[in-house]
């Protein structure tokens, strides 16, 4: 039998034991790499913030990061944030030595690129809560984004499984730097967004002294490292093979109590996203949350298959081919609706204090277009179409090519959301997921304190229809992707997202 055991991939592994030591500047070239890139970061952070457009503000950041990781990611790994290269401590995945050295260059970067800012504009982005939003509040939400984006980096950059030596991955920075897409717009207007270290020490402590004496610096740092600990924690419980160093062996099976977990994180982030946008007023919800479903795809596809929805599950089983079997989407469905719950408790928090505290949200048609016939349709369709591309790029076997993966998988997926929710959310909102229609009806039946029935009837309505859509996902998918259910030879590929 052939040995189908794969070399551990290291992303952004010792440089410095592949080059000759004689050649320092190669022993270098991944800490200047470091220092270069959060300067660019935090620099971009910085005008942004003095000069940049509330609308595109965490688009551009997200973009520089994006570019900047794929620009020094073969050199240093593209930490660019003193969370991240503690979390690849945490793990393992980075050694203590190049982590400190790594954060001393990062900090460095990023006091420089703040002294550049301030001198050239004369205007402070000093970190620090926004509106009436205390520590508590801006601290919990920089605490569960820097994990978000510790989690995506460990599972899409570092991951063995997502990163098979002979084939790895070319998603990752796109899906680390939407994470700012994601947070940004769901949590600028609380905490600023900050998510890193080197932020937040480049940005404050210019200019703290302009806005405040609290050195906020010092308090979201701690915050964040919290984050990168947090990130690692959930990292090492969906991936408890990562830690035991255990050998890489295709095809990856997963345990369920990983799976189930997986899917309540991703659920989780991506409701809370939803949630935070809507009570926070931004301008970009779908924008947003499709970011945070791409990203929480591309993490932990490989372990459950990234559904994060009753509605896709529900067309994934449908489908058949062994891809997600009845009890086990049962278990999946479960916990998406409970991480939907346990995230629209968390958003009435941020709506009970924020500055639109007396503007209710909840689940009903447009006041100015729509209608319930409005709503079955919209919801219908665009899960439909959500739950179809799911089926179609995610659950079938990639063509026959260099690469075994499926790179552009999540990307798609998401673009759906973003699709759907600008098209129909005048008319439905755009929830697209019973899930998310969970987390609104939860929120709106806390904040409401009365009208808690007419809350639960209209999610159990648009539950119903977008579960409407999947089913009809499914229907579509056999007649279009019949060869799927064809007989398979006895050795197929096993990177689908099955």
């Amino acid at each position: 039998m052939a040995d189908t055991t794969l070399q551990p991939y290291q992303y952004g592994k010792d440089i410095e034991d592949e080059r000759p030591q004689e050649d320092k500047l190669e022993i270098l070239a991944p800490y200047i790499a470091e220092f270069v890139g959060t300067f660019l970061l935090v620099f971009t952070a910085g005008t942004c913030s003095v000069a940049g457009d509330p609308m595109w503000n965490a688009t551009a950041i997200a973009s520089i990061l994006t570019v900047s990781i794929y620009a020094v990611g073969p050199v240093s790994g593209g930490h660019l944030n003193p969370s991240v290269s503690i979390a690849c401590g945490l793990t393992g995945k980075a050694p203590w030595g190049r982590v400190i050295g790594y954060i001393v260059m990062q900090i460095g970067g990023g006091l420089l690129a703040g002294l550049l800012y301030y001198g050239a504009f004369q205007r402070s982005a000093a970190i620090t809560p926004k509106y009436q939003f205390g520590l508590a509040s801006a601290g919990a939400v920089e605490v569960a984004y820097t994990a978000m984006i510790c989690f995506v980096v460990l599972n899409c950059a570092t991951s063995k499984w997502n990163n098979p030596s002979d084939d790895q991955n070319s998603f990752f920075a796109l899906a680390i730097g939407f994470v700012v897409v994601a947070g940004g717009y769901a949590c600028g207007d609380i905490s600023g967004a900050v998510f890193n270290p080197a932020i937040s020490i480049g940005l404050d402590i210019t200019g703290a002294s302009s806005v405040s004496t609290t050195p906020w610096w010092l308090v979201y740092c701690a915050c964040q490292v919290i984050g990168a600990i947090v990130g690692a924690l959930f990292f090492v419980l969906c991936r408890p093979e990562e830690l035991n160093n255990e050998p890489l062996i295709m095809p990856y099976e997963p345990k369920l109590v990983c799976q189930l977990l997986s899917e309540f994180l991703g659920t989780f982030m991506l409701v809370l996203t939803v949630g935070l946008n809507i009570v926070m007023k931004s301008p970009a919800v779908a924008w947003s949350a499709a970011a945070s479903l791409m990203c929480m795809i591309y993490s932990l596809g490989d372990v459950c298959g990234g559904h994060f929805n009753p509605a896709v599950t529900l067309a994934v089983v449908l489908s058949g081919r062994k891809k997600c079997s009845w009890w086990q989407g049962l278990f999946y469905i479960v916990f998406q609706l409970v991480a939907g719950v346990i995230a629209g408790g968390w958003v009435t928090f941020y709506h009970s204090v924020g500055p639109y505290q007396e503007s209710p949200f909840k689940l009903e048609p447009g006041l100015s277009i729509g209608t319930w016939a409005g709503v079955f349709a919209a919801e219908t369709v665009f899960t439909f179409m959500l739950s179809f591309v799911v089926l179609a790029v995610a659950t079938t076997a990639p063509p026959l090519a260099p690469t075994r993966q499926n790179f552009q998988f999540a990307l798609a997926i998401g673009s759906c959301v973003t699709a759907g929710g600008f098209a129909i959310g005048a008319v439905s909102g755009g929830a697209l997921n019973p899930a998310v229609a969970w987390g609104i009806a939860t929120q709106s039946s806390i904040w409401m304190e009365s009208g808690v029935r007419g809350c639960w009837v209209n999610c159990i309505w648009y539950s119903f229809f977008e579960l409407i859509g999947g089913l009809v996902a499914a229907i579509i998918f056999r007649i279009t992707h019949a060869h799927e259910f064809q007989m398979q030879p006895a050795i197929q590929s096993t990177d689908t997202l099955s």
